[in-house]
């Protein structure tokens, strides 16, 4: 469509993490407390919605996440005008755990520049 800026499945992805971030800020489990929704990535058939977190602290962040996709899905069809709500998948984002690998790398690298300037 001629003028068409804004893709509808980058809309749906502004509105899913919109809600299940804000949804999740008012849920009680303990083990979500330090989860932050990072990226959605809604297929374009509305069939799925790829949920990337990361989390602070909480091991179970996964299993309280899958848990609580019902409730979280039952949201988002309340504030979304679809005829589908996407199934959502949550997944841990690869990119924290990269950042934090490169940060542990450029450290050690550094560490390992300064016992050689001692030398």
């Amino acid at each position: 469509m001629p003028g068409k800026r804004y893709p509808r499945t980058a809309r749906l992805n502004e509105v899913v993490h919109e809600v299940v971030a804000n949804e999740l800020e008012r849920m009680s489990d303990p083990r979500l407390e330090m989860v932050t929704i990072t990226g959605v990535n809604v297929l374009n058939d509305l069939s799925s919605a790829t949920v990337f977190y990361s989390s602070m602290n909480s091991p179970d962040a996964q299993r309280a996440l899958d848990s609580s996709a019902p409730h979280l899905r039952s949201v988002l069809g309340n504030g979304m005008r679809v005829r589908q709500v996407p199934k959502l998948v949550f997944v841990a984002d690869p990119s924290i755990e990269a950042g934090n690998r490169i940060e542990q790398i450029l450290a050690e690298g550094g560490r390992r520049h300064d016992t050689l300037d001692d030398e």
